[in-house]
């Protein structure tokens, strides 16, 4: 598992999608605090760890990154964190199209291509 504060290359997500059979890299990011964390098997272990940092939980969602495709299809919104009807979203998606744009925009900010 990897924190995200500045910049991680395509080739290094490229490197951790092996362990998925070269097809994604979980993460989860921070809406409020601009990070990502990357390369964990679950979603929930990386949400775990971020929410032991300060996160607060209505800032956090669960996304795959597949770094072999190009980056206007390489986000994947899906991930059972998601999940999460008290804050509106009722699905593994990401509900909200504002909040879609904010994490492709955090994405694309911290994956140097």
């Amino acid at each position: 598992m990897q924190i995200v504060t500045e910049k991680i290359s395509i080739e290094e997500l490229k490197k951790m999608s092996e362990k998925m059979h070269n097809s994604l890299v979980k993460a989860v990011v921070d809406l409020e605090k601009g990070i990502m964390v990357v390369d964990a098997p679950m979603h929930v272990d990386q949400e775990m760890f971020l929410l032991e940092e300060g996160s607060q939980q209505e800032n956090l969602w669960g996304i795959n990154i597949h770094p072999h495709k190009s980056p206007d299809q390489w986000i994947e919104f899906d991930s059972m964190i998601n999940m999460r009807p008290s804050f509106g979203n009722r699905t593994r998606g990401v509900d909200d199209i504002t909040i879609q744009e904010k994490i492709k925009k955090l994405v694309n900010a911290l994956v140097k291509q």
